[in-house]
């Protein structure tokens, strides 16, 4: 069983990109906003960029190390990589674009069997169209034998339709993988779907790894919560005062540590004016209603309350047959609430 271990350091004019973590079999997902510096890792363990400290090892082959001036080229790494934009050699046909790294024109011919493009073998990428470019991108990848799977955004340049079949065509692949893969992603869905494990990128560093079922039922900060879809965050005073929302919280042993509490959107209970004052009950103020494809979102603030933080503006997720008049009180449950010391 091959072990990537990542542990690098890398500069760029004012970003500075920090990551660690360690995977084997799992499939390991880099999560967090656009810039955060997930790309930036995947082109390090490929050998694109070069990291200014650390190590990248990968089973018991050394591909990177600072100190012992180790650096194979990416031909050497055995990394498979699959760009966003495909990468695709645009002046070679699909046949190609994968028997240049097979090598062996019977096996391109089972690659392109493999993935159901024998009938685009002569076309160019710009014939293509983007579900046919990402099938060839993948069939290159797995020609060349990869010891590691690297994806990176695999699905931005596809429509929903054709999204969720590379997606399952992707799953398949990695099923019959025997060696870690990562998967870049800003989608907290796509992560959930297909990995096991998850870090969390923030302005550059990796601040945290957590398997997939623990980082969405107790996200461990306020990033990591917001990155798995939690809408509502507020800053918490002392006595359980939440002060972007406006409303005292029924938490009666908060920790000196604790700064801030976050709810989900689909959480929120509707109650009546009988419980108007109570500890974590809105009387609401509705800003704006989204219907949604298949739910109802409200969006409101507590009555009367005015606040410049964005975050005093909270999110109610319902069914499309909840009538918006009669949204008057949210009770929050204390024990869905989450709580965070950063």
């Amino acid at each position: 069983m091959k072990t990537l271990k990542v542990d690098i350091r890398k500069k760029c004019g004012d970003f500075l990109l920090v990551s660690k973590f360690e995977t084997s079999e799992d499939r390991f997902a880099l999560l967090g906003a656009s810039g955060s510096g997930k790309s930036m890792t995947l082109k390090c363990i490929a050998g694109i960029e070069k990291p200014d400290e650390g190590s990248i090892v990968l089973g018991d082959r050394v591909l990177f190390d600072a100190k012992k001036k180790i650096n194979l080229p990416p031909r050497m790494r055995r990394v498979g990589y699959l760009f966003q934009n495909y990468a695709l050699f645009p002046n070679m046909t699909a046949f190609d674009n994968i028997n240049i790294v097979s090598g062996d024109p019977i096996r391109t011919h089972e690659l392109l069997d493999k993935f159901n493009i024998g009938n685009i073998a002569d076309l160019k990428p710009s014939k293509m169209s983007g579900g046919q470019c990402q099938r060839v991108a993948l069939a290159r990848m797995l020609a060349s034998n990869p010891e590691v799977m690297l994806f990176d955004e695999p699905f931005s340049a596809l429509d929903n339709y054709m999204h969720t079949i590379i997606e399952r065509e992707i799953m398949d692949i990695l099923s019959e993988f025997k060696g870690p893969s990562v998967l870049v992603s800003h989608d907290r869905n796509e992560v959930y779907r297909m990995c096991d494990s998850i870090g969390v990128m923030d302005n550059g560093t990796l601040v945290e790894v957590q398997d997939k079922e623990t980082f969405f039922t107790c996200p461990s900060s306020v990033v990591a919560a917001r990155l798995t879809g939690c809408k509502n965050i507020t800053r918490l005073e002392p006595d359980g005062f939440a002060s972007d929302w406006g409303i005292k919280l029924e938490l009666p042993d908060l920790k000196e540590s604790i700064k801030y509490a976050g709810y989900r959107a689909h959480y929120f209970e509707m109650t009546d004016s009988e419980h108007k004052g109570d500890p974590g009950v809105f009387e609401v103020q509705v800003e704006r209603v989204i219907d949604d494809t298949f739910s109802r979102v409200i969006v409101f603030r507590q009555k009367g309350y005015e606040s410049e933080s964005s975050d005093s503006i909270l999110t109610y997720i319902t069914g499309k047959d909840t009538s918006v008049d009669d949204v008057k009180f949210l009770k929050i449950i204390p024990e869905k609430l989450m709580l965070f010391e950063v």
